[in-house]
Parts: C-alpha cells; sequence; structure tokens
C-alpha cells in the first residue's frame, strides 16, 4: 500500500518549511484552503497539521491558524558554524509570492543550481517594499552571502536594495531590472515575447486587440511587454488603438486582490468589450489578469475564442492538460540556474561578463485562440 494521504500532505508541508517556503512566524495556509489545495477532507487535513506540530514545526491557535515555529536564525547560524573548512556559501531569495502559474518552477531552477556546499533561505514579501526592506536587513545580519531578488512593485525601490547596489554587495534581480542603474539581472525577453503573442492574433485575423496591465510601478517586465505589443503593430503596419487598452487594473498588484477590486476590474473590461464590439482579441499581460477577462467575457454571454480570443503571460503547470488560455511560457527553471550562477560568481569576486542576462520565452497554443 502507499502512504497515506495525510502523511503525503504532512511531508510536503515539512518540506516548504524546512525550505523555507513557509518560514518562522508565517502563518501558513487555513485547514480549509489546504483542504481544497490538495483536493481532500478537512478531517485528514487536521491528521497533517497534528503532526507537524507534534514536531515542533508548527503552533496552533484557536481562532487564529497555525504558525511556523521553527528558526531562520538557528540555522542560518548551524549552517555558519559547522565545517567551515569546506566553505559553505549562504544566499537567499526574496520576492513577492510564487504560485504555479510564476515562482514555484524558477526556485525548483534555484534549486537544482545549489549544490552541496550552497545553503538557501526563501523569503516572501507579499510584494510590500517594507518587507522587502526589512528582510534583507535581517537576512544580512544572520550572515546570508547574496541575494536573488525578485523586487515588489512600488513606485519607488526600497531603500536596502538600492544600499545593496551601494555597497557593491552581491545580489542577482529576476523578472525585473532597476532601470537607470547598473545591476546584475535575470530576466525573460519580454519584449520578444510579446511580440510573437501579439503577432499570432494578426497572423489569426485579430487586428483590433485591447491591451490590459496594471500600472508598471517600476516593472521594467510590465514595461517591456506593452513596448512589444507596439513594436509588433509597427512592424505590421498595423495602427494602434489606445482606447483599446485598460492601464489601471489593480487586483493584481500588491494588497489590492480584493473580490471588490476584482470584480471592478472585471467591469473594466466588460464596459470596453461593450463599448467597442469591433474588439476580438485581448492581451493580458499576466494570468490573474486574463482570468479576469474570461470572466468578463463569459458574463456578457460571449465564447472564447469564438467572439473574443485571449493571450497572456505564464499559465499553471497545474492546469497543463487543459490549458485554458494561449500564454507566453517563461524560461523559469533556467532563470533560476542563470541566477544561481551569476550569484556564485559574483560572491566568490570572479568575473561575470554579461550584466543583464536575457532569456527567450515559449508561445504555447491553447484553446482562447
Amino acid at each position: 500500500m502507499g502512504m497515506p494521504l495525510y502523511k503525503k500532505i504532512y511531508q510536503s508541508l515539512k518540506e516548504d518549511i524546512l525550505n523555507n517556503v513557509y518560514k518562522d512566524g508565517d502563518l501558513i495556509p487555513s485547514e480549509k484552503e489546504l483542504a481544497e489545495l490538495f483536493k481532500v477532507s478537512r478531517i485528514t487535513i487536521k491528521h497533517s497539521l497534528e503532526m507537524l506540530a507534534n514536531d515542533r514545526l508548527i503552533t496552533r491557535h484557536r481562532g487564529r491558524g497555525s504558525f511556523v515555529s521553527r528558526s531562520i536564525g538557528d540555522q542560518a547560524s548551524s549552517i555558519q558554524t559547522s565545517e567551515p573548512s569546506q566553505k559553505k556559501v549562504l544566499i537567499a531569495v526574496i520576492m513577492p509570492q510564487f504560485d504555479s502559474s510564476f515562482g514555484i518552477d524558477l526556485i525548483k531552477g534555484i534549486e537544482q543550481a545549489c549544490d552541496q556546499k550552497t545553503f538557501l533561505l526563501i523569503h516572501k514579501t507579499q510584494g510590500y517594499p517594507e518587507n522587502e526592506e526589512i528582510a534583507i536587513q535581517q537576512l544580512i545580519q544572520i550572515g546570508v552571502q547574496g541575494f536573488i531578488i525578485v523586487p515588489s512593485r512600488a513606485k519607488n525601490f526600497s531603500n536596502a536594495l538600492l544600499k545593496l547596489v551601494i555597497d557593491k554587495f552581491p545580489f542577482v534581480l529576476v523578472d525585473r531590472k532597476l532601470k537607470g542603474i547598473d545591476t546584475y539581472s535575470v530576466t525573460t525577453n519580454n519584449v520578444v515575447a510579446a511580440k510573437e503573442a501579439t503577432e499570432l492574433l494578426f497572423n489569426k485575423g485579430y487586428h483590433n486587440i485591447g491591451l490590459l496591465f496594471p500600472p508598471p510601478l517600476n516593472s521594467t517586465a510590465i514595461e517591456e511587454r506593452v513596448e512589444g505589443f507596439v513594436q509588433a503593430h509597427a512592424e505590421k503596419g498595423i495602427s494602434i488603438d489606445r482606447e483599446l487598452w485598460i492601464n489601471n487594473i489593480i487586483s493584481t498588484l500588491p494588497g489590492k486582490s480584493s473580490e471588490e477590486n476584482i470584480n471592478n476590474d472585471i467591469c473594466k473590461i466588460k464596459d470596453i468589450i461593450k463599448n467597442r464590439p469591433d474588439m476580438k482579441a485581448l492581451f493580458a499581460v499576466e494570468y490573474n489578469i486574463a482570468l479576469n477577462a474570461e470572466r468578463a467575457i463569459l458574463d456578457l454571454g460571449l465564447k472564447i475564442p469564438e467572439d473574443i480570443a485571449i493571450v497572456c503571460f505564464d499559465h499553471p503547470k497545474t492546469h497543463l492538460d487543459s490549458i485554458r488560455f494561449t500564454y507566453v511560457e517563461q524560461p523559469q527553471i533556467e532563470m533560476g540556474k542563470k541566477a544561481v550562477s551569476t550569484l556564485l560568481s559574483l560572491i566568490k569576486r570572479e568575473n561575470v561578463s554579461d550584466n543583464n542576462i536575457s532569456l527567450d520565452a515559449k508561445l504555447i497554443i491553447g484553446p482562447s485562440t
């Protein structure tokens, strides 16, 4: 017989805690959320959580939830003091959040690139620059020697991030770059990827294409995707109708994912669909924006792609057997590996020839076109 479900879930959550997916003091998902995630009963989840509590990896508080109770500081200290002759390296990954559409494969690539002498901590900021700043400061204090950072989206970069630049502390940005500042980064070639996705729509006969994106907020990735969309029009000699753009989709921004904001964004998309019946395709620069577009189209009684086509960036791996959209698949595993190799070279003070590594993405055809 195979391992019981509750033990499999226990092992999965334990690995997440030990790998710092959930750090010390973090509130882990509720019993209900975990039951939905693993598609099991809450009784099964409760049994798994009890095992974690018995291992003293979490503490459970009635009415508040379950909190990680292990100490990252103690772990880091043990890494630094054990076997010093082997010159172990402690690096940290700081990112807003991660899920199956973006982030999990990136971490896989990072983990695959870490050898036995490289130890890894993972910290989620939930997208808030102030959390990013605190994390950088505290992780340096416990001995982290370098960072891989997916920066938070905000009007201004955190002071701690800029201080890393000034102090020449080893770090590599992933998915984004600091405009006007010389740093090391690993990104997708967003311009080319967006051009290819837009050209696919042109080739299928769609010329009036709506563009859905959040305020860029210093996100070079969003800006480059918009640039690729514009370049595709210019190269084909097709005029751009900016009345088909919605550039204030906010429900994907940190702290803005309330049901109210999601519904407001869906209403914005509905309005443009109703006001511009000649618009037959939508380009969403993020997967969750594509989900909002899907809801808007279906709520209006329209069909995808018969009435309106959709393309987007990223897609959850859990849906690969039933892809919802045509989408740009970023090379996340390779991005993670490149980030680690670049960072280790910086820590060792080796010469790094390429400051900004840009990797090609793949266009995956789904039923939405």
